[in-house]
């Protein structure tokens, strides 16, 4: 709690106390002492001057609660910006205290300065809900915030350290981060290792090891050794410096409901204050006309009592707060949504259109199987040679399976075929043509995946199966969303083998090969194209090469993409882990506050309804207009505030039923 919120929070207590002091007091001195008063007092109290003690009493706590209202409101009225909360809540108000007057001078019983106090008191109250709900809210974006790093510990070239603002260091540079530090921008670690605490990122509860070549993000904390990092980016482009760009801009782009709630207040306020005003006025009129007497003073706080239902603070605030509440608890668990509007879009989402490397596969090339003629050994030793200079991805997997003595060797690599290694023997290392181009006999074989066949000295001794391995939780999350009636497609620039491999293994019937990015684009296109006015689709890929496609579809979403531009700007929810799970969790996520939406919505629109008919036939009072405004607000930000937790639950969840085995 801010000392703000507990300045205005001791300030309603002190003004609730004193209410009902003067309140209680009021009903004793009314109904119980007022005739046992000595030397006239009863007389003085209950007489045409009597109603000026509770006034003055009322309307001291009034103003001590409320000054802050009539200063809003007037300040309003002179910029033009008329009707709002404030302006209902003021004139509601000051009439009741009007009617109050009025009532103690002809009546010497005056009726309205108790409620008069009570709905200012009451408002202010729903007003420190709503401060304490978005504070509430806010906790796992502040948390998200607390990653933006301070200051950089800046390595010369004589080894001397310079703390500096993050802003100065240039690609390139060394920095040091010591133990407990925030890691300041992108970088690979060049010397050291340490544990990474990486949860106000992505929401990893455990440390990440790291070591030596490891690629490390801004934003995360170093926590057990010190570390000196190569930055790979400006501080202007780090992860965490795009993070807090998103989140920030979030609340700018705007749902289709929350935007007409913002409409409609704009027309809703003025129509009811009119409609206040014909009540006050005609029903007075029209009955006395026909000899029933005007009896204004009952209208006219008929429609003070209008007035208070109809505040429209319950939707108006609730609303907001729900979808603010909800982007807050998905960043929580690593899944940033850039507005509201991706919310409603992915609520409806039911077309889902993967890329495949990277997001249904590792995106690493590695071993998976070995043939070898006569020795398993003998073929990745002699492989591993061949490979030894090449910075190709299929040669970095198997360097990084197995270490071979090279020093004697000379090599040369031929583009499209392989490479070749001269020194004790003649290595051949590639692909069909390779060895058909130096007259090796060898088994020609059909493989998921790159083949590679090796040859010692023009003889065939056996051939290795390289292929990007699919996720682990992939074909789990697919399952899912087709469970959830949502139709996948798998995009690919693989050739059509291993497309269908890779389709067949995790479930998808619908895929496409042999794309390039702008075969993406144009097979999403057409899929637009095709579906209906309800259906939303949704494309998943990498962030990086993905971007046209992403930008094109109804709802873009990046796979682990945060590090790069292409996946902050052309994304509109960014998955922070590299887990595809994370993606039903969005999708939940967002049902759940849509669901709280239309929750308080509904609640909000009938229970005011409902109230203002009975107000306007006079079966209600004050009090139930009071509960009526602020007390369905306060009852609609605590809806709210649940979709602040929306993604813990649902994590939660699926934790419990990967524990106990289920799918």
């Amino acid at each position: 709690m801010t000392k703000k919120q507990k300045k205005n929070l001791k300030r309603i207590l002190i003004g609730l106390s004193a209410f009902i002091v003067i309140l209680l007091a009021d009903i004793i001195f009314k109904h119980a002492f007022s005739e046992r008063f000595p030397f006239g007092l009863a007389s003085i109290i209950e007489g045409s001057l009597g109603w000026l003690i509770p006034f003055g009493l009322y309307l001291a706590v009034y103003l001590y609660i409320g000054f802050k209202v009539l200063k809003k409101s007037a300040i309003n009225i002179l910029h033009g910006q008329i009707f709002d909360e404030n302006f209902l809540m003021s004139v509601a108000t000051i009439g009741a205290f009007a009617l109050g007057i009025y009532t103690g001078i002809t009546t010497g019983s005056p009726e309205g300065f108790d409620e008069a106090c009570a709905v200012m008191l009451f408002y202010m109250l729903g007003e420190w809900f709503e401060s304490y709900a978005v504070i509430k809210s806010r906790k796992s974006i502040g948390a998200l915030m607390d990653i933006r790093p301070d200051v950089a510990n800046l390595i010369d070239n004589d080894e001397n350290i310079t703390t500096v603002d993050p802003s100065t260091v240039k690609v390139g540079d060394i920095i040091l981060v010591r133990p407990g530090e925030k890691i300041p921008l992108d970088g690979v670690i060049i010397s050291g290792s340490s544990d990474i605490d990486a949860k106000a990122l992505t929401g990893e509860s455990l440390p990440v090891s790291v070591k030596e070549k490891d690629a490390v993000l801004s934003g995360t904390v170093n926590l057990t050794g010190a570390i000196k990092i190569k930055t790979t980016k400006t501080f202007g482009d780090s992860t965490a410096t795009k993070i807090l760009e998103l989140v920030e801009n979030a609340s700018e782009k705007k749902s289709k409901t929350e935007n007409f709630i913002t409409r409609f207040s704009k027309f809703y306020t003025p129509t009811v204050v009119f409609a206040a005003i014909l009540l006050a006025v005609v029903p007075p009129i029209a009955i006395g006309l026909s000899g029933g007497g005007y009896a204004f003073s009952v209208w006219i706080y008929r429609a003070l009592m209008f007035l208070v239902v109809s505040c429209p603070c319950a939707l108006v605030i609730s609303v907001p707060l729900s979808f603010f509440a909800g982007i807050g608890g998905a960043s929580a668990q690593g899944i940033l949504v850039k507005g509201s509007v991706y919310f409603e879009k992915l609520n409806k989402a039911n077309i889902f259109v993967f890329d495949k490397t990277g997001t249904l596969t590792k995106g690493n090339f590695s071993i998976t199987e070995v043939y070898p003629e006569e020795n398993r050994e003998e073929v990745l030793y002699y492989a591993s040679i061949a490979e030894k200079d090449s910075v190709h991805p299929i040669a970095q997997s198997i360097k990084a399976a197995v270490s071979a003595d090279t020093a004697s060797y000379s090599y040369k690599e031929i583009a499209g075929r392989g490479t070749i290694a001269k020194g004790e023997k003649e290595i051949l290392c590639g692909n069909g043509k390779l060895m058909e181009e130096y007259g090796v006999a060898y088994n020609k074989v059909s493989a998921v995946g790159t083949v590679v066949y090796v040859a010692v000295d023009r003889k065939f001794i056996g051939y290795i199966v390289i292929s990007d391995q699919v996720k682990e939780e992939t074909k789990e999350v697919i399952s899912k969303l087709q469970v959830g009636g949502a139709k996948t497609v798998m995009l690919t620039g693989d050739n059509e083998r291993i497309a269908k491999s890779v389709a067949d293994s995790v479930g998808i019937s619908e895929y496409k090969a042999n794309l390039l990015p702008q075969g993406k684009a144009e097979e999403v296109e057409k899929m637009i194209n095709k579906k209906g006015e309800k259906d939303v689709l949704c494309y998943v890929g990498d962030g990086i090469n993905d971007a046209p496609v992403l930008m094109l579809s109804d709802v873009g979403i990046s796979m682990g993409g945060v590090g790069s531009d292409a996946a902050i700007e052309a994304s509109d929810v960014v998955l922070i882990k590299d887990d595809l799970k994370t993606l039903p969790l969005a999708k939940s996520t967002a049902k759940k506050t849509m669901r709280i939406v239309y929750e308080n919505i509904v609640f909000a629109i009938a229970v005011k309804v409902i109230i203002l008919i009975l107000s306007a036939l006079g079966i209600t009072n004050m009090w139930i207009a009071v509960f009526g405004d602020v007390g369905v607000a306060i009852l609609a930000i605590l809806n709210a505030m649940r979709a602040s937790s929306v993604g813990k639950k649902n994590l939660k969840k699926q934790k419990i039923i990967v524990d106990n085995g289920k799918k």
